[in-house]
């Protein structure tokens, strides 16, 4: 389980914290009392969960670009956190094919720029005890197996947005060998993990070429729904349960040390390893008779037809575990779209969904 008391007064820096998941992950750090910075560009779409849930007003924040190493090591060095939670990143597969350097440059370099300062904080006696670098469950080799993927399996990534998260893992890998290795953690005090989550849904998502958002947009302007992909197999959870997963090894990190610096998958169960028709029915059927969906015919590029996660690791030593389905994920998903387009307060609406993931998790 969670444990609620130990965020209160936790100096976090989490970089992305603009985005999609880093604002849900900021408003539940500030909603277990922590004291947050966040480091990122300024929200990727509009609207966006950040300006709608007002956690600008909640945490400090830094609009900067992670590949500014002068300007991250500077906040890393004056805030000096106590865990860092490294989310920043381009997201998307399909703006990799349109942009591969600026992916590279993102996802890669920006991991090793964030490394960096939080080794020169280290020698300096003021580094992070807890760090969780969050890559993606597509930084695997892509082999379409039928069973799921194991943190030990080959790393790889068929596009460029999954090799450079393949990339990042091997950063982060040869980070902690060289300069955050176990044997020398009393000299750096620098605990370093990896997490690698399947697809997430939830409210507030409004990025493009992604499936759930799309169908969120196509469904307030009372159109069809446009799939490009429908036979492809993915690991969908809802947002909430990477996070809870990410803020539990955040805290073994801190308070165990290197003994859980590794890499961590986190994953539904394997019935919710659903196709995207299915979870695109799914949404039609439970938000009602004018939704409906047709197939993109055209030509796309290539994206994995399988993935799942095998997600044992997490669940035996961290005692993680998906806390909702995949029907209750999309019904989270149309509660917050609902009360999104009735104008209700979102960031009431977010909290409520925090409020009752816990106490789900609890039972």
């Amino acid at each position: 389980m969670l444990d609620v008391d130990f965020w209160k007064n936790k100096n976090v820096l989490v970089t992305g914290h603009t985005g999609f998941k880093g604002s849900w992950l900021c408003l539940w750090l500030h909603a277990l009392g922590a004291k947050v910075t966040g480091y990122a560009l300024s929200p990727p779409s509009r609207p966006n969960v950040f300006q709608l849930c007002e956690i600008g007003d909640l945490v400090t924040s830094v609009i900067d670009d992670i590949r500014n190493k002068q300007r991250l090591q500077a906040i890393v060095s004056e805030k000096s956190p106590e865990i860092i939670i490294h989310l920043a990143a381009q997201p998307l597969v399909q703006e990799s094919y349109h942009d591969p350097a600026e992916t590279y440059e993102i996802n890669a370099m920006g991991t090793v720029y964030l490394f960096e300062a939080i080794r020169h904080s280290a020698r300096e006696g003021k580094g992070a005890k807890a760090v969780v670098n969050v890559t993606s469950d597509k930084c695997y080799k892509d082999q379409e197996w039928i069973w799921g993927y194991r943190e030990n399996d080959p790393l790889g990534g068929f596009d460029p947005y999954s090799n450079s998260k393949a990339c990042s893992e091997l950063i982060t890998a040869s980070y902690r060998n060289s300069f955050f290795h176990h044997d020398d953690f009393a000299v750096h005090g620098v605990a370093l993990a990896s997490a690698r989550a399947g697809n997430v849904i939830g409210g507030g998502d409004f990025a493009a070429l992604r499936l759930v958002p799309d169908c969120m947009r196509s469904l307030l302007k009372h159109e069809p729904i446009t799939i490009r992909n429908p036979a492809a197999v993915r690991p969908w959870q809802h947002v909430l349960e990477p996070l809870g997963g990410y803020l539990m090894l955040a805290q073994k990190l801190y308070e165990c040390g290197t003994q859980f610096a590794e890499e961590w998958n986190f994953g539904p169960n394997d019935n919710d390893a659903r196709t995207v028709e299915w979870v695109v029915g799914k949404i039609c059927e439970k938000w009602g008779s004018d939704a409906i969906y047709e197939i993109d015919q055209n030509q796309h590029p290539h994206e994995t037809h399988y993935l799942t996660l095998d997600c044992s690791k997490a669940k035996t030593k961290l005692g993680w575990h998906p806390v909702w389905n995949l029907e209750q994920a999309i019904d989270k998903v149309i509660e917050w779209t609902r009360a999104y387009r009735e104008n209700h307060n979102i960031r009431h609406v977010c909290l409520k969904q925090m409020e009752d993931y816990m106490n789900c998790f609890d039972q």
